[in-house]
């Protein structure tokens, strides 16, 4: 089961529907559907071809690359992509829930900017 995240930034009274800041699994699932990836994919191929992306795994804009989000995955292959985001999603989690306790990050979710 792939849990989304995602959040909508603050309406500005501009738009009538806000849009979704994607990060974590949905910005990499994201980034997979532009890429030409075939499954079953090695984490090692998916490193050498994407492994310099960013991909946002917090509201707030915080990055990692996918190089390093496959480092923490103790997996050689990934069946499917829906088995690759399964994998990625517990390292991006524990990536946004370190940020989130950071002060700095305390202090700016509770400016509204």
């Amino acid at each position: 089961m792939v849990r989304s995240m995602g959040v909508r930034p603050p309406s500005n009274d501009v738009d009538d529907e806000p849009d979704v800041i994607e990060f974590g699994i949905a910005a990499l699932d994201a980034r997979l559907e532009d890429a030409n990836v075939t499954y079953p994919v090695s984490a090692a191929e998916l490193d050498d071809e994407y492994g310099q992306v960013e991909v946002p795994f917090d509201a707030t804009g915080h990055t990692t690359t996918l190089h390093e989000a496959l480092s923490d995955v103790d997996r050689e292959e990934f069946e499917t992509q829906q088995d690759l985001l399964n994998a990625l999603h517990p390292v991006f989690e524990r990536k946004r829930q370190a940020t989130s306790n950071s002060i700095l990050s305390q202090l700016r979710g509770l400016v509204p900017f």
